[in-house]
């Protein structure tokens, strides 16, 4: 009975509380006291309301409603809304109508501002007294009502009384208002969509995250720093146990460059190394009770509760599951700040990563889902990529082959006759013999599809014995065997036939059979397109870090090819790995590395430069060499140890003509060159005094280069930091960019005499040395904007791949590759030039894009089905129009194939216009000239295209007064053989706008000539009639 009589009693006076208030007012204000009350205050911003607010005074006072808006930047402003004169007495209620500003109301539309920036807003009343000069004004009481801000997309939209002007209108019709939306918030983190094939370097994906925009999410954020509350889930295939003592999984690395909250790592025994800090700045650390499988796909999910950390294994191999959990009590709370510093999946430069395969990755900020060990299953990516079946495919194949490589062997030491089942040699080359009638043995059966492998192994188990014979033996057998019979191919039908051969090959663990098979697929040359095969072979190609698959894979998550999405990070662990080798290799020629050269098939004064060891240039180069002609000496040495213009690789050759050239002619240049191989002992035997010499004589002569050689030398040798730098920072003066990349290295590691590192210093001179065109300088300023420096300079992982990428495209093995479809090309095997530029074009090189769609385009000897070739020319000139400094012939022709339309596609004028537009604005004439076609077929060119061409004055002029401007455009460029063409293009219009303008005189000049010609005709016929005076000499 006395709760009952309790709940009726709270219930009375909730009902009538605010007539109690008006009552005790009332009853203070007899006595004079100052008060005032909002009665009916809103929840949330109105467009109009009736307010109604009770007050009264002890002496003349005014009272004052105002709004008080408050910013997120600090700012707070004080909008006055009503004021109103208060005389002392009983108590009153006055009704003002509220009307609060519309950007506080409704949702911005063009006209009406956003509020986005409004943290809060509160209704502010006061009663006040009069100051002496009636300006200072004493609060003697106040009310508060806070309004609760509505989100932008609850709000109403205002309905304008008055007309929108036109402006406004259009202003509505922009992306900004059209497709406007709620602001996205990182809760869910995917920090990686695809996989990523890491071959253990140190090398992996950089992510970074920023504080959230909402204020309620980044206070849960920050409240829980101290108190790590989160989950991390990654897949992992590790295809070789860990060769360090830890490996890098996942790992989270500060601003001070140390490894905290979580950090995941790889045992070489095979447990999981987990690393966390502690909210006491400490750092704790514990190992995983289980081992993670070899070649098999792996879950690793890490949740953090406070202090305790619960890791998860989820595996899958075949049909079968296995499953681990092990919870670590930490001495005191996790710590994780997920905004400071940056997370690498992989390896970086403090660690090397796991060999494998790193899968899809979740983070799940300041959350923790729903999560059983139970309801785990293997991502459908992963499935369809399907990595097991084609390693469990390779065990079989690689089983069979080991079986019949030992029983060859075994064969080759009894002696027994080769032919035994088959004759495989000569079956290879081509030369007919028949079989003997021996009987084969159990272990020698082989399925038809395996057979050519088979041969492989009994030739070379036959030829060179156990010692050269092996798996990898075979494959490269295998591969050259391909090679060989696409050289004599003369159509795509053969690609089918030879695929197969690839595929075993790449089982064999030749990864280049792998690049060449993903190419394959990629292209549809002579097979089906594979989408999914080609991500698949690319990626086991580059987990062996196969550098042509790198670019490819670089390639393909740059641009988000074959569904893949864009994903700049995971490009540039790709593009790091290959420009870092590129640096290495550079230092380190081979003859399988030739430089890599842009030549374009349609120019062909670069084809006219190619040449060989026995071509008449080469030969002729070498004469003036021989006569004392320094830059001929240089050139040919530079041909000769680069393996320039045509000429294959050879290092001791061309290290005697730099000797020459230093010695006998003491050019600069040639001391140079000289000084380093001495140095370096490449082509020839070490001898540092001697090159130190060279490389002073090339400094007395002003050859900067030798500057920064002996600067390095002084750093290596002498460890005279001071000599080095003091060399190098002349150098620098002088535009050196290995003087700005020596100092960069300098000012990082803190070998700078008297100064500490600076890394910032150290970026700055990075980005000199990659300005100035240095492949390490660019790897180096690249990986400084993949990371970033605290405080300093902002992560650009934008930027960073495009540097990456540049560096990456001057690798020696790419060169090598461009080289062959070169040579294939000028002796007309043109099938075999196609797959080559198709190799390097699927690795994103613009200029083998262009050629293979040049090569597309004319299918010399119809060797090409014309669908495809239509196909592969729209393909190629569409990637590479999209480089960075895109082919004008390649715009050009791409304008065509949408003015055309192709196959399925429709004809698009507006992107042909913007095509023609692009080439013509990089002053190619055929862009002004097929522009002014385009205007002269009756398209009316877009307002954009003709203000980017800047002829925006002639957009409401008649099309002739347009067509004269765009084809004098095409006659005035600096192309002569366009000069002709345009000229009677514009001839051609400035005759039909006569004819136009001046047509009816033209009628009656015509009929009036009509008239008058027969009369013209007789004067002159008869004048010429008359005879001819003769001069008298009398």
């Amino acid at each position: 009975m006395d709760t009952l009589t309790g709940s009726l009693c709270e219930l009375w006076i909730c009902r009538n509380y605010r007539y109690m208030c008006v009552l005790f007012l009332s009853m203070q204000a007899v006595r004079g006291l100052d008060q005032v009350t909002l009665l009916n205050s809103p929840e949330e911003p109105l467009s109009e309301h009736h307010l109604k607010i009770l007050y009264s005074c002890d002496e003349p006072s005014t009272v004052q409603l105002d709004c008080v808006i408050y910013f997120d930047t600090g700012i707070i402003s004080t909008l006055q809304l009503k004021q109103w004169s208060c005389a002392p007495g009983d108590p009153k209620i006055r009704t003002v109508e509220l009307k609060l500003p519309d950007w506080l109301v409704y949702q911005s539309d063009g006209i009406l501002p956003d509020s986005q920036w409004v943290l809060s807003c509160m209704l502010l009343v006061s009663v006040r007294h009069r100051g002496f000069d009636d300006s200072q004004r004493s609060v003697a009481a106040q009310d508060v009502a806070t309004l609760q801000l509505k989100p932008f997309f609850s709000r109403p939209v205002k309905q304008h009384q008055l007309c929108i002007a036109w402006c406004w209108r259009m202003l509505q019709l922009t992306p900004r208002f059209a497709k406007k939306q709620c602001p996205f918030e990182q809760e869910t983190v995917h920090f990686l969509d695809s996989i990523f094939a890491s071959s253990g370097k140190s090398y992996g994906i950089t992510k970074s995250l920023d504080p959230y925009g909402s204020e309620a999410l980044e206070f849960a954020r920050t409240k829980t720093i101290s108190f790590a509350w989160c989950m991390f889930s990654i897949w992992i295939f590790v295809s070789r146990s860990c060769q360090k003592k830890l490996c890098g999984v996942f790992h989270h690395i500060n601003s001070k460059n140390n490894f905290v909250t979580p950090s995941v790592f790889l045992r070489n025994s095979g447990e999981l190394h987990i690393q966390v800090e502690l909210n006491s700045k400490e750092s704790s650390a514990f190992i995983s009770s289980f081992k993670v499988p070899l070649k098999e796909w792996c879950q690793i999910s890490l949740m953090l509760e406070g202090p305790t950390v619960t890791v998860s294994l989820v595996c899958f191999h075949k049909d079968l599951r296995t499953v681990h959990t092990v919870d670590h009590q930490l001495e005191r709370n996790a710590e994780l700040d997920d905004t400071e510093g940056t997370f690498v999946i992989g390896g970086r430069n403090y660690i090397q990563s796991v060999e494998g395969y790193f899968g899809p990755m979740v983070y799940y900020r300041n959350r923790i889902p729903h999560y059983s060990t139970s309801e785990v299953v293997l991502p459908d990516l992963l499935s369809t990529v399907n990595l097991t079946g084609w390693l469990q495919a390779c065990r079989a194949l690689r089983l069979e082959m080991t079986v019949k490589i030992s029983g060859y062997i075994l064969k080759a030491k009894e002696g027994t006759e080769l032919g035994t089942c088959f004759d495989a040699f000569h079956e290879w080359i081509g030369e007919e013999r028949q079989p003997s009638q021996n009987q084969c043995l159990l272990w020698e059966a082989t399925v038809p599809k395996r057979r050519q492998a088979a041969k492989l192994a009994k030739v070379l188990a036959f030829k060179h014995g156990e010692r050269g014979v092996s798996l990898l033996a075979v494959g490269r057998a295998l591969y050259s065997l391909s090679l060989h019979k696409l050289d004599r191919a003369r159509n795509t039908g053969t690609v089918s036939r030879i695929l197969p051969l690839l595929l075993q090959a790449g089982c064999l663990a030749d990864n280049r059979a792998l690049h060449m098979s993903s190419v394959l697929y990629s292209t549809g040359l002579g097979i089906k397109k594979r989408p999914e095969k080609v991500w698949l072979l690319a990626l086991l190609a580059a987990q062996k870090d196969d550098r042509l698959a790198l670019l490819h894979l670089g390639h393909l998550h740059h641009q988000g090819l074959l569904g893949l999405p864009a994903e700049p990070d995971l490009s540039y662990a790709y593009y790091a790995n290959i420009a870092e080798q590129t640096v290495e290799d550079r230092q380190n020629p081979t003859s399988e590395q030739t430089f890599v050269e842009a030549v374009y098939l349609n120019h062909d004064r670069e084809l006219s430069l190619q040449t060989n060891k026995d071509h008449h240039i080469f030969e002729w180069l070498k004469l003036q060499a021989r006569r004392g002609a320094a830059e001929a000496e240089q050139t040919v040495a530079r041909m000769l140890f680069w393996g320039q213009q045509g000429v294959t690789p050879n290092i001791q050759e061309a290290v005697k003509h730099y000797e020459r050239g230093a010695v006998q002619w003491e050019d600069p240049t040639s001391m140079f060159d000289y000084g380093i191989v001495l140095l370096q002992g490449l082509g020839v035997k070490k001898d540092v005094p001697k090159a130190i010499s060279f490389l002073k004589k090339a400094m007395d002569k002003g050859f900067v280069p030798a500057m920064n050689a002996l600067g390095w030398y002084f750093e290596h040798f002498e460890r005279d930091y001071r000599r080095a730098v003091q060399l190098w920072e002349q150098a620098d003066l002088l535009k050196s960019p290995d003087a700005a990349l020596n100092l960069g290295v300098i000012h990082s590691q803190g070998l700078y005499p008297g100064k500490p590192a600076d890394q910032f210093m150290a970026y700055q001179y990075y980005l000199k040395s990659a300005e100035r065109g240095h492949i390490r300088g660019a790897v180096l300023l690249a990986n400084v904007w993949n990371t970033g420096i605290p405080g300093r300079v902002k992560r650009r992982p934008s930027e960073a791949v495009l540097r990456a990428k540049q560096a990456a495209e001057q690798n020696g093995y790419l060169g090598t590759i461009l080289r062959k479809a070169l040579n294939s090309y000028l002796k007309n095997d043109m099938l075999n030039s196609l797959l080559y530029y198709m190799m390097a074009a699927e690795s994103g090189y613009a200029a083998a894009q262009f050629n293979a769609a040049y090569l597309c385009e004319n299918n010399a000897f119809g060797y090409l089905d014309p669908d495809f070739a239509a196909s592969c020319m729209w393909r190629y000139y569409n990637l590479t129009i999209q480089s960075q400094n895109p082919n004008t012939y390649a715009l050009v022709r791409m304008g065509d194939l949408l003015y055309q339309g192709q196959g399925h596609k429709k004809k698009d004028l507006f992107s042909a216009a913007e095509k023609y537009t692009q080439a013509a604005l990089r002053n190619e004439p055929q862009g002004w000239y097929n522009l002014g076609l385009l205007a002269e077929e009756g398209f009316r060119l877009p307002l954009s295209v003709i203000v980017e061409l800047g002829l925006s004055e002639l957009y409401m002029s008649d099309n002739s007064s347009l067509r004269s401007a765009l084809y004098r455009r095409c006659r005035d460029s600096e192309d002569s053989d366009s000069y002709l063409p345009c000229s009677l293009a514009l001839v051609n219009v400035y005759l039909r706008s006569f004819t136009k303008d001046h047509s009816a005189v033209i009628k009656f000049s015509t009929a009036v000539a009509m008239v008058i010609a027969p009369t013209i005709f007789l004067i002159i016929f008869n004048a010429h009639r008359r005879p001819v005076p003769v001069l008298s000499f009398n």
